[in-house]
């Protein structure tokens, strides 16, 4: 069972789709929530979910403030469980693409203020490289990026104007932040 965490839907659940996803664990997204919140403000804030899968992540945001959040992802079915979420959990303020992440960070948009990227484990550090740089033109100037990546995964190689702030393990999931360099 997924549930979010805190907010105005705590405790609510999420539907999660039938095959080919693995929906943040509670205890992983309540410490990545508990950072990011002491780094940033999350009211009004413009999230990105790519590789969205039951939303969680991007759930979560929404229900501790954020403004709006942008699912992104491929599997048909998943992104019918996205908007059945939304649906249920009352949140208007989405948008879902039902594409790759490949060819949305393709695409001209809103600039986001946070992305979560959690990508099947099977995506290479190349391809992940490829996504992160995509999004860079698409940041506002403290952007935040948290990568979740199996622990035995190296670090994603961030683009230029992307520092690496830290990165957390919890068992065999490793949680990576970079932040738009304010120089840069």
């Amino acid at each position: 069972m997924t549930r979010i965490v805190a907010g105005s839907a705590g405790g609510r659940r999420l539907k999660v789709p039938p095959k080919g996803t693995r929906p943040t664990s509670e205890r992983v997204r309540e410490a990545l929530f508990s950072s990011l919140e002491s780094l940033m403000d999350l009211d009004g804030a413009n999230v990105l979910d790519l590789y969205a899968g039951s939303g969680a992540l991007g759930f979560e945001a929404l229900s501790r403030g954020a403004g709006r959040a942008t699912f992104v992802e491929a599997d048909k079915r998943a992104a019918d469980v996205l908007k059945g979420n939304a649906q249920e959990l009352g949140f208007k303020n989405t948008t879902i693409a039902n594409r790759s992440a490949e060819a949305f960070v393709l695409t001209e948009g809103d600039a986001f203020d946070v992305v979560f990227a959690d990508p099947p484990y099977a995506t290479t550090d190349d391809e992940l490289a490829k996504v992160l740089r995509g999004i860079v033109p698409r940041l506002t100037a403290d952007a935040v990026l948290i990568v979740e990546r199996a622990s035995r995964s190296a670090e994603p190689a961030w683009p230029n104007s992307v520092e690496s702030l830290r990165a957390k393990r919890y068992g065999d999931t490793a949680v990576y932040w970079g932040q738009v360099r304010s120089d840069g």
